[in-house]
């Protein structure tokens, strides 16, 4: 009896394990990786270190590799090469990381284009390579691809007033659209990219929180216009556009004398009680509002829009008046206006997108390699994008699928909390009784 017990026990203790690493892979699966992954990962790079760098050429030499025999130079390959010395692999959520010294002489430009091979001797997903400072590279390796399951970031994120849990990073964590930190940002991509989807993303995101949100679609609210429920204003036309953000340029200028009968610098320093309510601004398809026909009328009505804008953009952080300007191009040709807009957006997206000057536009200005990483983005990576920090740095995520259906029960859920504002709604009356005077 005593064997097949013991058998019995084994192979229970077996599916019980089986079952348990299961478990964790679907449910924690940073857990899974520092129990199983990292261990095993971690000892195959540090001892292929050296025969990985001296295949790649990343290695030196401190003996020449040439030799004068006579008058002869002869050059040859060298046979003692030395490689850099790096740290102890540090674990990820869903990875790793080294930091790699460089040899006098050393450049990082190597190690970027070793990045694939290195992923493939570690058995990794993907490597990328950084240099933070001067002789000193930065190498993390993830695991697995974790922009193949967005809605499902590794780490708990703990929700704030004014930021949006949009999906997942590249690094596993959550991909978070902060307020608080970067006041404004700009999203850029073509059509079918994931822009509209992000969007709706983030309205939902925002749509439990004590935070007003107004919409400017100058496509007659087709897009913006499914959440209107829970939107504070929606202005459908640039007529109404320009009357709303002139209110909120005034809204803006009363809550900067309320900052400074208190003696603070922002409405955060003010008593939670006499704080004014937090203002989101979603421009869907800013090219609506700089587009004109040539009219006189309409050329007027664009540099409104471009003035009123651009004083919200440097103005607006501090006092609670926030911007999420949307586009598939945001560039010069629309005007001279939208480049001194788009230099005070500071938090960028680009999604795929239809030509580099696009890429350039968004991004070029903050970092240029990520120029290069968004045009390689392709039409079946719908939802993937290059986002960019409040740290100038930049790093791939993918939104969260939130389709128009799901946003449109989440805005009408919480319709009850959309903020009234009597300026900008007073406003937008005015316009319409003068339309129908």
């Amino acid at each position: 009896m005593t064997g097949p017990l013991l058998i019995a026990a084994v192979l229970l203790v077996v599916s019980w394990t089986v079952a348990t690493a299961m478990h964790l892979q679907e449910r924690r699966p940073d857990w899974h990786w520092y129990l199983t992954g990292y261990p095993r990962t971690a000892l195959r790079v540090v001892f292929t270190w050296r025969k990985v760098a001296h295949l790649n050429d990343l290695t030196v030499s401190h003996k020449p590799n040439r030799l004068l025999l006579g008058d002869l130079a002869v050059k040859g390959e060298p046979l003692r090469t030395k490689a850099p010395r790096c740290s102890f692999p540090r674990p990820t959520p869903n990875g790793l990381s080294l930091r790699v010294r460089l040899h006098a002489g050393q450049t990082p430009a190597p190690f970027l284009t070793a990045a694939d091979a290195l992923a493939h001797a570690w058995r990794m997903h993907a490597v990328r390579v950084v240099s933070p400072e001067r002789g000193v590279v930065v190498i993390t390796a993830t695991a697995s691809d974790p922009l193949a399951h967005p809605d499902r970031p590794m780490g708990e994120v703990s929700a704030s007033l004014l930021s949006a849990v949009l999906g997942a990073l590249e690094t596993g964590g959550a991909w978070v659209m902060d307020f608080r930190r970067v006041p404004h940002w700009l999203i850029v991509g073509a059509t079918r990219s994931g822009k509209s989807t992000l969007i709706a993303r983030v309205i939902t995101e925002l749509a439990p929180q004590p935070v007003a949100l107004v919409g400017i679609d100058c496509k007659g609210g087709m897009e913006l216009g499914l959440f209107e429920q829970r939107l504070s204003v929606l202005a459908t036309c640039r007529r109404e556009a320009t009357a709303v953000l002139g209110a909120l340029v005034v809204d803006m200028q009363d809550r900067m004398r309320t900052c400074r009968a208190a003696g603070a610098r922002s409405i955060w320093d003010l008593p939670e009680k006499e704080r004014p309510v937090p203002v989101v601004v979603i421009v869907d398809e800013l090219a609506e509002l700089y587009l004109t026909n040539g009219s006189k009328e309409q050329r007027a009505e664009a540099e409104q829009c471009s003035t009123y804008l651009l004083r919200l953009a440097q103005l607006g952080a501090a006092l609670g008046v926030h911007l999420l300007v949307a586009g598939q191009r945001v560039g010069s040709d629309l005007g001279p206006g939208v480049t001194a807009l788009r230099a005070q957006l500071g938090g960028r997206i680009c999604h795929r997108v239809n030509d580099p000057a696009t890429a350039e536009m968004a991004l070029g200005d903050l970092n240029k390699d990520a120029v290069a990483v968004a045009q390689s983005i392709t039409e079946a990576e719908q939802g993937v994008a290059v986002t960019t920090g409040e740290l100038g740095g930049w790093m791939r995520g993918r939104s969260q699928l939130t389709t128009p259906a799901q946003a449109q029960v989440t805005a009408a859920e919480y319709a009850g909390m959309a903020p009234r504002l009597p300026g900008v709604v007073r406003a937008l009356e005015d316009l319409e009784g003068g339309g129908r005077a």
